[in-house]
């Protein structure tokens, strides 16, 4: 029984590490990408995305901030994508 517990205990204790470092390598990856990618990236998984021009740089801004959170994304990530999107107005 011991035994059970034990090898339980280290199986679950892998996963979790492996999880977390896969998370991890995740975030470094996308800090590496530029807004453009970001961009292109993460907001067409839910919709289509608007021409960079559509919006004024305080709109993207505010939908930086919106979308910041419904996208679960960091504060570098939407900064990047602000950026790139108020570098085209």
């Amino acid at each position: 029984m011991k035994k059970l517990v034990i090898i339980s205990t280290l199986s679950l204790s892998i996963t979790a590490i492996a999880i977390l470092s896969g998370c991890t390598a995740q975030r470094e990856v996308a800090a590496q990408k530029s807004g453009a990618e970001l961009w292109a990236q993460n907001c067409i998984r839910c919709h289509n995305i608007p021409s960079p021009t559509a919006y004024n740089n305080d709109e993207w801004e505010t939908i930086g901030l919106h979308m910041r959170e419904r996208a679960n994304m960091t504060n570098e990530q939407i900064g990047k994508i602000v950026e790139f999107l108020q570098a085209a107005n």
